[in-house]
């Protein structure tokens, strides 16, 4: 009778994971907020990965975690790895599922820019089901479950990337309020909008259209961009406005631009894919259609 003798166990899954993460982007609470768990979760499966191999992966400092020299050895193998077992699962998902797109936006990106067209899109591809899911952060499109991305950010200059515009704030308001403003020094005394995924847009703005002035900061903040918008449209103050977000309100009026006094930001309104192989016939439609929409 043979005797099958017991095989030596790997390490979880799980703890390479979170080593690859943790490597990759720096940190533990950077690897926690991308696989959605806690640091507490990604220190103890590295922790777990360390004791099954004998030796650290990370040396631990009271300002953070720097990789040893296994541990930077180790990173790239398990990144490729990474890559290409997303791929798989993209191109597996993409092949069961043919007919259906998931859009990643950024909610203000969502609601302002991306939901006016849909329609347009729906009504070209009229068999395609399109999911949208806002978050804040861009998701790493080789490993997680996207089809498209759609973020205001730095261009990266990857493969897959599209830039649709460039990221262009100036204040806006309601036509009332912009009837007392006779020029950008006014705003000193006007309630100013303030939204909470970008604080520093008024002083961004201030250093490059009014330097030496300080510009009030008790205003009221916002979670979200779009009800900052209504605010600012129902006449509560001066809101920072992202000229890809605002554009359309300009057009219909609703908010007008008091100064035409537009800075950029480095960042861009930038679409993106997986950049595996060229996108599928309806992905490949779909890019074009809202690269083609780029106004505003």
């Amino acid at each position: 009778m043979s005797v099958s003798p017991p095989r030596p166990k790997g390490p979880p899954l799980n703890a390479l994971r979170a080593f690859e993460a943790a490597a990759r982007l720096g940190g533990f609470a950077n690897a926690a907020e991308e696989l959605c768990v806690t640091p507490g979760a990604i220190s103890q499966h590295i922790r777990a990965l360390e004791a099954w191999i004998g030796a650290d992966l990370f040396e631990r400092r009271s300002q953070g975690v720097r990789l040893t020299a296994l541990g930077a050895e180790a990173l790239p193998g398990f990144a490729t790895a990474f890559d290409a077992m997303g791929a798989a699962v993209h191109a597996m998902r993409s092949a069961a599922r043919h007919g259906t797109l998931h859009i990643a936006a950024l909610p203000s990106v969502a609601q302002l820019w991306l939901s006016p067209r849909l329609p347009a899109v729906r009504a070209a591809l009229p068999d395609l089901r399109i999911s949208v899911s806002a978050i804040e952060s861009p998701p790493n499109l080789a490993r997680d479950l996207f089809d498209l991305s759609l973020f205001i950010r730095p261009p990266t200059g990857a493969r897959g990337e599209r830039v649709l515009a460039r990221d262009m704030i100036l204040p806006v308001c309601a036509p009332e309020i912009a009837a007392g403003l006779r020029s950008s020094d006014d705003l000193v005394g006007e309630t100013l909008l303030h939204d909470a995924l970008w604080p520093e847009d008024w002083a961004q703005w201030a250093r490059a259209r009014l330097p030496g002035i300080s510009l009030p900061t008790n205003g009221p903040r916002y979670s979200l961009y779009a009800i900052a918008l209504e605010e600012a449209r129902h006449g509560a103050g001066v809101l920072m406005g992202h000229q890809s977000l605002v554009q359309s309100a300009l057009d219909d009026g609703t908010l007008v631009a008091p100064f035409d006094l537009a800075v950029p930001t480095g960042k861009a309104l930038v679409l993106e894919h997986p950049a595996f192989d060229p996108p599928r016939a309806d992905l490949a439609r779909v890019l074009a259609l809202l690269g083609g929409q780029v106004t505003g």
